[in-house]
């Protein structure tokens, strides 16, 4: 069968199972856009900007775990998607990137829209491609889905010449090859593991993005009961583990709770799972878990000793390997240890100002109203850190975030491609109105295909975050973190075809969510907060997380 090289594109899409792709035609890639026009099978989801492509892709990824697909044309299409690959790659997430770039001859030359792509991208992708013969074409596409989605998962670029796409050649249809799991660990790496379980008096595990990504929650769950485990969570943990389950005790790190920060502190085993130790979480590497041995369970052998020295290590797919461990281990049982950590929740709640309207008890509202049962996507600020704290995350891939990268502007693109890939779930994106001010233009797409996503605002009027810092290291010393101006976010929401709704008190925030979730399109909701809430507990930059400190501590300081 004889395919154009555009063709052979929309055919190795369709054996890979792709049903969506985020993307935005130009020149070099009309040839591609020409073919997806014929095959009505895959959806295109045309966005405003191409790097809101990249983050819808990256969003339709996280929530439905297959391998999001993103288009661009040469030059600067291809450098608006940089910030969403670097994003997905810093999280792991499974994305394939086409671009097309000027014609073979034409290449090195500054040719119109010319860019080394490929060169540009090289340390933000676990791999990538320049396409310059058609009769590679195919298994090179196939190359790329098979490197994004194994192992540990990344973005991977594919960059096809403008004549590669004209030019014709055989195309053979192929099945998906099963990815080969790399399997790093012996027997005597499992019974040093059980040896400090089995030894261990007061073990906690530590849980990352890793056990979403392999799908590993019920036996990261069955895990914690065995060993009888308090458990914590790095930001994109978020859902591997139930956040009402009493073994729970919040996140961990800069913004965790004083309970996971100070039991972290206290434990002698401290199990990270498909967690990479990150300086979010560590805080002062020379004071953390000072006093517990470290087992590190994690497919990527090059973050074993990276930040933190272990006593043990396992590399290999978390789930296969806590399958092992539990089938191997017997029940044990912590009371004394559990007391402890008990007494450490009740000591210290996460808690806000329940006077006025603020971001917690939207979030609370939002956990409610929903059930429990939403995707939040979120951006980057004190509004992501609130959504982590308030919202209970009790299923993996309900929560979508920037981690890695802390990437202002993520969220809107991610909700649309979580939306799109779960059609059944209510999308939720919480932004502040600094992050919101980024991509917001990606309202204009959901307008356009009338997906019933709904955007939060979270508008203090200042970029909180930083504003915060300023506030506690930098003597109040506002320096370009103040956004008073006239943007008026409800009319621009409803200029680009959105209802919107602005919120400013606690009593018109529960009647706002339930017009929001019976609107059948998108609804923006402006919620009104004081400039100066902040997100406590915090970590001073250098400090030991075992040293969080929150608002009461501030006020004892003071005195």
């Amino acid at each position: 069968m004889q395919l154009t090289g555009a063709e052979i594109v929309i055919e190795c899409l369709k054996e890979q199972g792709v049903d969506t792709v985020f993307g935005y035609p130009g020149g070099t890639i009309l040839n591609v856009y020409d073919a997806l026009y014929k095959h009505k099978e895959i959806k295109h989801i045309l966005t405003s900007h191409e790097q809101g492509a990249a983050h819808a892709a990256d969003g339709y990824a996280r929530a439905t775990g297959k391998t999001g697909v993103c288009m661009a044309t040469s030059g600067p299409g291809a450098t608006n998607l940089v910030t969403g690959i670097a994003t997905a790659y810093m999280d792991s997430v499974p994305m394939v990137a086409i671009t097309a770039n000027v014609n073979l001859p034409l290449l090195g030359k500054d040719t119109f829209q010319e860019v080394d792509i490929a060169g540009v991208t090289m340390p933000i992708t676990k791999h990538g491609y320049i396409v310059k013969d058609v009769s590679i074409l195919a298994d090179t596409i196939r190359k790329a889905f098979r490197i994004a989605g194994s192992g540990r998962p990344g973005p991977v670029l594919v960059d096809i010449t403008k004549d590669v796409t004209a030019a014709t050649y055989e195309y053979i249809p192929q099945k998906p090859a099963a990815a080969p799991t790399p399997e790093k660990f012996t027997d005597e790496d499992i019974e040093a593991a059980l040896d400090l379980i089995r030894r261990a008096e007061r073990p906690y595990i530590y849980l990352g993005g890793g056990a979403i990504i392999s799908g590993a929650c019920e036996e990261v769950r069955e895990f914690a009961k065995k060993i009888d485990a308090p458990v914590c969570d790095t930001l994109m943990g978020k859902g591997a583990f139930d956040g009402k389950d009493e073994m729970y005790t919040g996140m961990i790190g800069m913004h965790g709770t004083k309970i996971s920060n100070l039991g972290v502190s206290e434990c002698d085993l401290l199990i990270a799972l498909g967690a990479r130790f990150s300086d979010r979480v560590v805080g002062n590497a020379k004071k953390f878990a000072s006093k517990a041995k470290v087992l590190h369970i994690d497919i990527d052998a090059a973050e074993i000793n990276k930040n933190i020295k272990t006593a043990a290590s396992i590399v290999g797919d978390l789930k296969h390997v806590l399958s092992i461990l539990n089938e191997k281990l017997e029940p044990k049982r912590h009371e004394q240890w559990h007391a402890h950590i008990l007494e450490l929740k009740e000591k210290f709640p996460l808690k806000y100002e329940d006077e006025g309207l603020s971001c917690p008890y939207v979030m609370e509202e939002i956990d409610r109203v929903t059930n429990g049962q939403a995707i939040i996507t979120t951006d980057v600020g004190q509004h992501q850190m609130w959504a982590a704290q308030y919202y209970k995350y009790t299923q993996p891939r309900s929560f979508l975030s920037s981690g890695g990268l802390g990437t202002m502007g993520y969220g809107l693109g991610a909700c649309i491609g979580a939306k799109i890939g779960r059609p059944d779930k209510t999308c939720i994106n919480i932004a502040g109105d600094g992050c919101f001010r980024m991509n917001m233009n990606e309202l204009a797409t959901a307008s356009r295909y009338n997906i019933p996503i709904i955007q939060v605002v979270i508008n203090n009027h200042v970029l909180g975050m930083v504003r915060q810092w300023q506030t506690l290291f930098y003597d109040h010393r506002y320096s370009q973190t103040v956004l008073e101006d006239k943007v008026d976010f409800c009319k621009v929401s409803e200029g680009l075809g959105c209802k919107a709704i602005r919120v400013t008190k606690k009593e018109e925030v529960a009647p706002a969510l339930e017009e929001a979730l019976s609107a059948g399109g998108p609804v923006v909701i402006e919620c009104v907060i004081p400039k100066d809430d902040k997100v406590f507990p915090m970590v001073a930059p250098g400090g030991a997380i075992s040293e969080a400190f929150d608002g009461d501590d501030l006020k004892a300081k003071e005195k």
